[in-house]
């Protein structure tokens, strides 16, 4: 007998406890239903969210540019902005080189930009197209805008060659201030043994290579030219031993 008494209350004990555990899971799950119906109704607000996105270094590059290029969301988390990401986005502007993202708690995101320099305008077909110093487009001038940087003519993915020694010509050429001096300098740029270049009125055949001898020639038979008051149709400095000026109506050897 004392052993059925035993048994009995052992399998009460264990009906018990099963009950008492599939009440804790049912109370567990009604729980989690209650606070997910409630954060869904009611979520959560991030501690700290972005309202200001601020930009340094730009430039040419206005804010709401690079904000849109950007993609931080204003109210969104301080942690959600991702730094990779963000550097990636910008970098896809012609003119950004570097990115570099701080975030400043509690509510604020500074972005510092590294913008290119124009080097040169690229006359292309008849278009005009800003240029860093890697030959790169920037952006395409509208509106018939006045040249305010040397040009160079010409196709860069047809004439690379000339293109590339056009740029290594404008290169030494800023370099010496030379370019600074002059209302225009259009460099002609097809073939490297062809190239020329037009300062103000007069066209200089340059050629490849030599460019500081070159220029100070120039310079040199620039004033005596001026002083003749004659006018020139081009000189021609490829030549080591000597200088060609041809004047509208006859050669003239120096």
């Amino acid at each position: 007998m004392k052993v059925n008494r035993v048994k009995k209350k052992s399998i009460r004990t264990t009906i018990f406890g099963t009950v008492r555990n599939v009440a804790g899971l049912v109370c567990i799950f009604a729980v989690a239903i209650i606070i997910y119906i409630y954060l869904y109704r009611h979520p959560l607000k991030p501690v700290f969210t972005v309202s200001q996105v601020a930009f340094t270094g730009n430039k040419h590059l206005a804010d709401d540019e690079l904000r849109a290029l950007a993609g931080v969301r204003l109210h969104e988390s301080m942690f959600a902005v991702s730094g990779k990401e963000v550097s990636t986005q910008v970098l896809k502007s012609p003119w950004v080189r570097s990115v570099s993202l701080r975030r400043e708690f509690p509510d604020r995101v500074s972005i510092t930009i590294k913008e290119a320099e124009p080097f040169a305008l690229l006359d292309k077909d008849g278009h005009l197209f800003l240029i860093d110093e890697k030959g790169k487009l920037l952006e395409e001038l509208k509106d018939n805008a006045v040249p305010f940087l040397p040009v160079i003519e010409s196709d860069p993915l047809k004439e690379k060659e000339g293109f590339s020694e056009a740029l290594n010509l404008v290169r030494f050429m800023n370099a010496k201030g030379f370019s600074s001096d002059r209302d225009r300098i259009a460099v002609i740029a097809h073939r490297p043994h062809d190239l020329s270049v037009r300062v103000d009125e007069i066209l200089v055949k340059v050629g490849s290579g030599g460019y500081e001898e070159k220029i100070e020639k120039f310079v040199q038979l620039e004033e005596e030219i001026r002083k003749m008051g004659i006018s020139v149709d081009y000189i021609d400095l490829r030549f080591t031993d000597k200088a060609i000026v041809k004047p509208v109506s006859h050669e003239v050897v120096k």
